[in-house]
């Protein structure tokens, strides 16, 4: 058994295209457009403040101590807000050992089985990044960090992310022609 692996940064496989789900997927799209602009965004900004924290401290000797979790809140912003984009191309890490054994129509329930139980977690996660959110709010919570800064940033990312995360889960488990589509 040879091991494959394929990623393609294309178009997205197992969404609906027709009628009312196709219309919330091509709503999901757009919003998973700005998303994965934004990741990208954050990603880069991640990287400058990174590099400039080596370049202040080493070359200049200036320290400081607000890049690291600078950093993580644009890391973790970039993780969550790009997860749908990415489930909606199947990009995520996946076993594909089954699908070489399986007959077609026992791999497809498969293959829908495990996507119940990916929206099933991930929505459970949904559920409490957003009771995290909530209370962040509610009680002012802060970082302990000398800079400080509101915990309502990084609960609000992970929040929104695991939301379109779930959409996606659901739009594709809600798409009637996704177990007969090949990946």
């Amino acid at each position: 058994m040879a091991l494959h692996v394929d990623f393609e940064v294309g178009a997205p496989v197992d969404v609906p295209r027709h009628g009312l789900l196709g219309a919330l997927q091509a709503a999901l799209a757009m919003v998973d457009r700005l998303a994965i602009a934004a990741s990208a965004l954050a990603v880069a900004a991640a990287g400058l403040v990174l590099t400039w924290e080596i370049a202040g401290r080493y070359f200049f000797k200036i320290p400081s101590d607000w890049q690291d979790e600078l950093s993580t809140f644009l890391l973790i912003g970039a993780s969550f807000l790009s997860a749908a984009w990415i489930q909606a191309r199947r990009g995520h890490i996946g076993i594909h050992a089954l699908a070489a054994v399986l007959p077609p129509r026992l791999d497809a329930v498969r293959r829908r089985l495990a996507d119940l139980a990916a929206c099933a977690f991930c929505a459970f996660f949904c559920w409490k990044c957003w009771t995290l959110l909530l209370e962040a709010i509610e009680d002012d919570q802060i970082s302990p960090s000398a800079w400080g800064p509101p915990l309502w940033i990084p609960y609000s990312l992970m929040a929104a992310g695991m939301t379109l995360l779930v959409l996606q889960l659901a739009l594709q488990l809600l798409n009637p022609a996704a177990p007969s589509q090949q990946r």
